[in-house]
């Protein structure tokens, strides 16, 4: 009997040990092939991911009269934009940061300090918060890939709660943002399209037509 239980001891021990090894390298690897695979993906076309530009259900784009160039406001409040989401108009005195180009729900700055952001040439692309894990993953993807020369690097993909301003068109679950510089009478205009699925094709077109030097303060940051 104390030779079996020694046994059995020895097995526990054995089944610890050889556990404790696997939940280990699998803590050690999964920060590595994420990187590998977020350096494959840096590598990519933005077109390689979502649907073609023709199957993903874009809207035209609007033309949204401007406003709110510097018109910075206290943290904490509240701004109605007027439309939504918001391609331009008062917003936080500080900018999301420049070197994140990702966020999900719970990381993700208030939409006022995202507006700071398309002051400065940024684009958005706004994504439903309830749209689909797979479809997130592509978001997160485009995010990491190659962009246009024309931004500059600067894009920003954010979800957007249907409780934080109007109602979408139906159907469509992303939305592009642009905050464009004055004209020759000096008007400046917000522009967003809408789309119903995912489409690095369509974010490219729209990004090339809404370069990052088309905006407010484009040399801000």
């Amino acid at each position: 009997m104390q030779r079996e239980q020694v046994r059995a001891d020895r097995r526990r021990t054995i089944l610890i040990v050889v556990c404790s090894i696997v939940v280990g390298l699998a803590i050690i690897a999964y920060p590595a092939i994420k990187l590998i695979q977020d350096s494959r993906t840096k590598n990519q076309a933005l077109t390689d991911f979502g649907v073609a530009a023709g199957s993903a259900s874009c809207d035209p784009v609007t033309n949204d009269e401007g406003g709110g160039t510097q018109d910075h406001r206290p943290d904490g409040e509240k701004i109605a934009y007027a439309v939504s989401p918001p391609s331009s108009g008062p917003h936080y005195a500080v900018w999301a940061p420049f070197d994140k180009k990702f966020y999900s729900m719970s990381d993700r700055p208030a939409v006022e300090n995202l507006v700071h952001n398309l002051e400065h040439g940024y684009t958005i692309l706004w994504y439903k918060d309830t749209l689909p894990q797979d479809q997130i993953d592509q978001i997160e993807k485009i995010s990491k890939s190659k962009l246009p020369d024309t931004s500059i690097g600067k894009f920003i993909a954010a979800p957007f709660k249907q409780d934080e301003g109007k109602g979408w068109p139906d159907g469509k679950n992303i939305a592009f943002a642009h905050w464009s510089a004055p004209d020759s009478a000096q008007k400046s205009f917000g522009h967003r399209q809408f789309c119903g699925s995912v489409s690095g094709d369509a974010l490219k077109q729209f990004m090339e037509k809404y370069p990052a030097a088309d905006a407010q303060e484009p040399n801000g940051g």
